[in-house]
């Protein structure tokens, strides 16, 4: 857990400011779970989203801050939906009326783009093919 302190300039003078900086102090952190520590944000919103905002904390009667963090959880985490009827996660459905070389797997290159074999069956067993030098 961190503590802020701004240096500020007590003198006053027409001459123009230097930028007011913050410090990084270090505060007791005996007994504070670092992962649950809160970090200070500044955000801009719409006048419209504001006005959400503050209608929802109103209706809660929590502060828009807990609001806020509330939608963030929320978009943190993964829905259970996610792993139900999910067609990424089902098994790849077979064509029966698709033939394919015994090696299209291995090969793919060769038969999408032109390439030469990588592999070659040789007694058997794929075997990584010979370069092809040219001759």
């Amino acid at each position: 857990m961190y503590m802020w302190r701004m240096e500020k300039s007590l003198k006053y003078s027409s001459a123009p400011k230097s930028p007011e900086v913050l410090q990084d102090v270090p505060g007791p952190t005996l007994g504070v779970d670092k992962a649950a520590a809160m970090v200070r944000t500044q955000i801009y919103l719409t006048r419209a989203e504001h006005e959400f905002v503050a209608s929802e904390a109103a209706r809660r009667g929590e502060p828009m801050a807990a609001v806020i963090r509330g939608y963030i959880d929320d978009k943190m985490r993964l829905p259970d939906s996610a792993w139900a009827a999910n067609p990424m996660l089902e098994p790849t459905p077979s064509d029966t009326g698709l033939e394919l070389p015994e090696d299209a797997a291995i090969n793919h290159d060769h038969y999408l783009y032109g390439a030469p074999k990588k592999y070659v069956k040789k007694r058997g067993q794929w075997v990584l093919a010979e370069p092809d030098t040219g001759r």
